[in-house]
């Protein structure tokens, strides 16, 4: 007997003889309530965001300007996607430059010092504290939030769901370019130093709106 027909011998005895049944049901996932009546699910994704070295702020509707006024305070220049709602920077004393208006920005653009990104998300994932952008119009290109050093993402409590299975059914077009966002960027090497700001902002903040 050779060494392969020993390995094959051993394999096919450790072979289960009868069909293993492995549960799909995660590739649905479970219906949830919405998350206004779920409030456990938005802490959980803060308490994510929080372990991920993201900065989390709260506030309701009508405070939504005002929050992103403070957060912005020391900002002189903020980008924004096209669809991004006007009234959500109104209290803004700052430059704002709109995506396409007139022209696109460019790297450049967006990597100028100071300047910071302001957007929404299509949906965001508790068990995995992950803010999903899918290209939407109040999240625009891939391009303005992989390049600028600083994120300011704005999620609606209603925007909150248990699991991926569960927010990628959300989603309006699946066909769109999606960005994972789970805390700032950062890479390890392999005596695990931390490094931020490799492949996307080092600082990240969520404005989370409820009420």
């Amino acid at each position: 007997m050779t060494a392969r027909d020993e390995i094959m011998n051993r394999l096919r005895a450790v072979r289960p003889i009868a069909p293993v049944t492995v549960p799909r049901e995660y590739v649905a996932g479970p219906v949830t309530e919405p998350p206004a009546e779920r409030p456990e699910l938005v802490e959980l994704l803060v308490d994510r965001l929080l372990d991920y070295r993201a900065t989390v702020t709260h506030c309701t509707p009508a405070g939504l300007a005002g929050a992103l006024a403070g957060l912005l305070a020391d900002v002189p220049v903020v980008a924004v996607p096209p669809g991004l709602p006007v009234g959500w920077l109104e209290t803004y004393p700052g430059t704002v430059r709109r995506d396409g208006d007139p022209h696109p920005l460019t790297v450049t653009d967006l990597d100028a010092p100071g300047l910071a990104v302001v957007t929404g998300c299509a949906v965001a994932v508790a068990q995995t504290g992950t803010l999903i952008l899918d290209a939407g119009p109040d999240q625009g290109r891939r391009l303005l939030t992989l390049v600028p050093d600083h994120h300011v993402c704005v999620v609606r409590v209603d925007q909150v769901v248990d699991r991926v299975p569960e927010a990628l059914r959300r989603l309006a077009d699946p066909t769109r370019p999606v960005t994972l966002v789970s805390g700032p960027s950062a890479t390890s090497d392999i005596e695990l130093n931390r490094v931020e700001g490799v492949h996307g902002p080092r600082r990240l903040e969520v404005l989370v709106v409820a009420g």
